[in-house]
């Protein structure tokens, strides 16, 4: 084991937790220059490589992973799912689905119905639905299955009522899912409820967004402004 490595990557991990993403990112190259060995620790690396979308070079990164000692099952899942995030972040969705494919079929856990079943809802698949119902029933307390899963009705298959009960159920597991905030929102809109979409937007606005959401956070904030000034018009009209 390499202690300075591992005391590198743990001033890494102070740092990004502190909001200093460019200096954590330094900080675990240091870290990696100096022999760091632990699978965890680069995983984490791996991790804010992805959420600091620079894809080449995690998916580099995660093909050293796998070869270090103590390496196990469930890290394995978890360097397979931020692969095939590498792949499809980088235009190679098939190559990324292909390779989650196989890992459900090894082993079929929580996160592969995650990140399997939104590269399908993404990708159009027929398949969206029925893999998506399947993780519902692998767990019906994922409120990100259960959002995949309604937007896999809204996307894919154009059925908005569907939809519904889905991210419905989605919100009551977890009331600031942005994706789900979204869609509803979308619903609010229809049917003339401009302060409920308001609301659910700035709900949105104030959670972490990630490289997996549909929306990004400078859509829900022009969106937003948007609704804000179309209220305004409005009650000044």
């Amino acid at each position: 084991m390499s202690l300075a490595g591992t005391l590198k990557a743990r001033k890494a991990l102070k740092a990004y937790q502190s909001g200093k993403e460019e200096e954590a990112l330094s900080l675990f190259a240091e870290a990696d220059r100096a022999g760091l060995d632990d699978p965890k620790m680069q995983l984490s690396y791996a991790t804010i490589l992805i959420r600091t979308e620079h894809f080449p070079e995690a998916r580099e990164h995660l093909k050293k992973i796998e070869k270090l000692p103590g390496f196990n099952k469930d890290q394995k899942a978890q360097l397979f799912m931020y692969y095939a995030v590498c792949c499809y972040k980088m235009g190679e969705i098939e190559k990324g689905i292909h390779l989650l494919e196989r890992q459900h079929e090894q082993q079929p856990i929580g996160m592969i119905y995650q990140t399997l079943g939104y590269l399908y809802v993404e990708q159009g698949s027929e398949k969206a639905v029925p893999y998506n119902q399947e993780a519902v029933e692998y767990d019906d307390e994922d409120s990100i299955c259960l959002d995949n899963l309604a937007q896999s009705y809204y996307r894919v298959e154009k059925n908005k009522e569907a939809a519904r009960p889905w991210f419905e159920k989605a919100l009551a597991q977890k009331s600031n899912q942005i994706d789900t905030l979204w869609f509803l929102s979308r619903y609010d809109i229809e049917e003339g409820r401009v302060d409920d979409a308001i609301e659910k937007l700035e709900t949105a606005l104030e959670g972490r967004f990630s490289v997996l959401n549909h929306v990004t956070k400078a859509e829900v904030q022009e969106e937003l402004d948007r609704l804000k000034t179309l209220n305004r018009n409005g009650s000044e009209g």
